[in-house]
């Protein structure tokens, strides 16, 4: 069993491989930013300037959609999955820019923890979106997919654990809604990221 896909005058492939390359980016930049513990103005500045990499590249894709009649897959999915791969990097940036208005500094082992996840998964989905220019690479995008949702299932018992122990050990019910916020967005990134993998395998399926 294999898939196929159409020759197009809008490379589709280069532009989703860019937008996972960011999403990748972004995860990267926040585990240094969390694993240092403070937020200097040059990781910020750094994490702003991959979330509009990102941004232009979802433009791009969207514009070139608009243009190109014949398409390597359905219209809606590459819509889904530019919008999807878009919202891994924005909700990296939208944890990053909180824990800036909240102040959140320090080390924090629980999001240094979900951090780690976070990279692996959009290293993850980068290789499942890399494997989508090639039928030969079906068994590849596969378990590409099978770990971005392996690792979702490892976020949400890491969600469960943490918000489990800060409502137990920490007093300050201030602190406990931001870092609340914090660790559910996280969770969320992972989320995204199996959406991601869902659209994937979706697309693999059609076109077989």
């Amino acid at each position: 069993m294999g898939f196929s896909f159409l020759p197009v005058e809008q490379n589709f492939y280069n532009l989703f491989e860019r937008q996972a390359g960011y999403a990748v980016d972004a995860a990267s930049c926040f585990k240094a930013l969390v694993s240092k513990g403070t937020l200097d103005d040059d990781m910020l500045q750094k994490m702003r300037d991959i979330e509009h990499q990102g941004d232009g590249v979802t433009h791009e894709i969207l514009n070139g959609l608009n243009k190109t009649f014949i398409t390597p897959f359905d219209r809606e999915d590459i819509h889904t999955l530019a919008k999807q791969l878009d919202d891994i990097i924005d909700m990296l940036y939208t944890i990053v820019n909180r824990m800036r208005v909240y102040k959140i500094t320090g080390i924090d082992k629980n999001l240094v923890q979900f951090a780690l996840v976070i990279e692996e998964s959009c290293r993850a989905v980068s290789c499942a979106v890399k494997g989508m220019r090639n039928s030969k690479n079906f068994a590849a995008v596969s378990e590409s997919c099978v770990e971005i949702n392996r690792l979702e299932n490892v976020g949400d018992a890491m969600r469960d654990l943490v918000l489990g122990e800060l409502f137990e050990t920490e007093k300050d019910p201030i602190t406990v809604i931001k870092m609340k916020e914090v660790y559910q967005d996280a969770e969320t990134v992972l989320d995204v990221c199996e959406d991601v993998a869902h659209v994937v395998q979706s697309i693999l399926v059609k076109q077989a």
